[in-house]
């Protein structure tokens, strides 16, 4: 039960922005969901469970990848997740993602540095696990620090 109310929280906390503005793309029978967010909105328990480092100066990238079924369903899918960050004044920074994996909800995470008012152009490659074509996902997200 324990894990099952850490969990809850994760979700959440990375699905709570979303909800304002819906932030996903659909790939035929795909859809990816992203958000990024200031890593201190997590709570401490989430971000220790997790491996997050909670700071206003983090940033944390969240991205799902469901496949959709004609029922209205959605799957979770494992998917091979690159992304990469650039900043306004052209800086490129390599995200590296990792999955969390809790039981039929899947997340790769990753995160970065940020500064106050700093505006990231995200882009985003998925290729769901047993297909060969990759998805291009592109979002920009500013950050408050301060």
């Amino acid at each position: 039960m324990k894990k099952l109310s850490k969990i809850l929280v994760f979700v959440t906390a990375l699905t709570a922005l979303p909800a304002l503005a819906q932030q996903a793309q659909e790939f035929g029978e795909y859809s990816v969901h992203y958000n990024a967010l200031n890593s201190s909105l997590l709570t401490p328990e989430v971000a220790k469970a997790y491996g997050i480092r909670r700071s206003d100066s983090r940033a944390l990238v969240n991205i799902s990848v469901l496949k959709n079924a004609e029922n209205q369903a959605t799957t979770a899918v494992k998917a091979n997740v690159t992304a990469t960050g650039r900043n306004l004044t052209g800086q490129s920074r390599n995200i590296e993602m990792r999955e969390i994996n809790d039981g039929d909800a899947i997340y790769y995470i990753g995160e970065l540095s940020v500064r106050n008012m700093e505006t990231f152009s995200f882009t985003v490659n998925v290729m769901p696990e047993g297909q060969t074509k990759t998805f291009l996902v592109e979002f920009r997200q500013q950050f408050y620090t301060e």
